[in-house]
C-alpha cells in the first residue's frame, strides 16, 4: 500500500506522547528540502510520560522499524512510509506517525 515518505522533520511520537527522532537520514535523498529516513536506523525517544518500574515498563527509550517501503530505496536501504511499524524499546508499544510531508509517496 503506498504512503507518504517520512523525512528528517517529521512528527513522530510514542504512544505515551515521547517525541522520536532518527538517528540516520540519507543527506543524499531529500523530500520537502529534508533527508528521507531509511528503516535499519534506530529512533531516540524524548519525554515518554510512561513511568519507570515498579509502576510500569517505561519509559520508551528507543524504536526500531519493522516495517518500510518494499520498492522505494535510498543509497540501498528501503525508505520509511507514514505507515509503516515501529516498536519501542522497553515497552514494545508503537509509534505513530503524526505530520510527515504530503507529496510524495512510496510503495
Amino acid at each position: 500500500m503506498p504512503g507518504f515518505i517520512l523525512h528528517q522533520g517529521a512528527t513522530v511520537l510514542c504512544a505515551h506522547a515521547g517525541q522520536a527522532q532518527p538517528t540516520v537520514t540519507d543527506l543524499r535523498v531529500k523530500v520537502g528540502g529534508q533527508p528521507v529516513v531509511t528503516q535499519p536506523g534506530p529512533w531516540t525517544i524524548a519525554g515518554c510520560t510512561l513511568p519507570p518500574p515498579p509502576a510500569a515498563n517505561g519509559p520508551c527509550v528507543t524504536a526500531s522499524w519493522v516495517s518500510a517501503a518494499v520498492r522505494v530505496k535510498a543509497s540501498g536501504m528501503p525508505v520509511l512510509l507514514q505507515d509503516s511499524q515501529a516498536v519501542c524499546t522497553p515497552t514494545g508499544t508503537p509509534l505513530n506517525v503524526v505530520v510527515t510531508q504530503f507529496r510524495v509517496k512510496a510503495q
